[in-house]
């Protein structure tokens, strides 16, 4: 009887029921990005053409709060295989911070297209070449902030003026954190570049997984320093 109770206070401890949970929480959690993404599914059968970008954008703009939710049930995940509830998790996440992840994530999503039809059109605006070196820094700043802004509003409960000022001072705070951010962008955009925005999309999950897993320092740094 004791063996037995000890086996069962050791179910869901070991190596393998650790990996089988993450990966039954990554499948889960992937479902619901779909599912909460589709209008996204309009953008990828688009052409690539400078003029199709703000419909893009536009198709883009339900993957913020869906992020958002992805981020919060992978933090909020247990190990434990009797105690998996990844979409309960996802849903709280998504109720919790849709609004604070849209105004982060449209913020950027506005930006980030002007940026992209500026520098399409720079010939025919009439500015130098050079003007694409700072647009692309601008641009490349603006993701960093972007992606340490959503970090905070799906963990987090700050005002989003506050938000906004923790992400762009933590760009320097946590330097190792936008390293890794900056490594992940690049990973995508060669995905997209390689195959289409389909493929990446596929991938949710594990680059939700990877962005939390680079933004640890910050959110030690966050729970240490700024909540009581």
């Amino acid at each position: 009887m004791t063996s037995a109770a000890g086996s069962w206070e050791r179910f869901g401890t070991g190596a393998l029921s650790r990996t089988a949970a993450l990966v039954h929480n990554l499948l889960v959690v992937e479902l619901l990005l779909r599912v909460t993404t589709l209008p996204g599914l309009v953008a990828t059968a688009l052409d690539r053409d400078v003029s199709n970008l703000p419909l893009v954008a536009l198709c883009a703009l339900p993957a913020g709060p869906a992020l958002s939710a992805a981020l919060y049930a992978l933090h909020h995940r247990g190990s434990d295989l009797t105690d998996l509830r990844p979409a309960a998790a996802f849903l709280r996440g998504y109720r919790m911070n849709a609004g604070g992840a849209l105004l982060v994530w449209g913020f950027w999503l506005g930006w980030i297209t002007v940026l992209a039809v500026n520098l399409a059109n720079l010939g025919a605006s009439g500015l130098p070449g050079w003007w694409v070196v700072p647009m692309t820094l601008v641009g490349a700043g603006t993701t960093l902030w972007m992606l340490n802004a959503l970090v905070i509003t799906s963990l987090f409960a700050f005002r989003a003026r506050d938000v906004a000022r923790l992400a762009a001072y933590l760009l320097f705070r946590a330097p190792g954190v936008s390293l890794g951010n900056a490594c992940l962008v690049v990973v995508v955009l060669g995905g997209v570049l390689a195959g289409s925005e389909a493929v990446v999309a596929l991938a949710g999950s594990l680059l939700a997984l990877a962005l939390l897993s680079n933004s640890r320092r910050l959110i030690a740094v966050v729970r240490k320093e700024f909540t009581r």
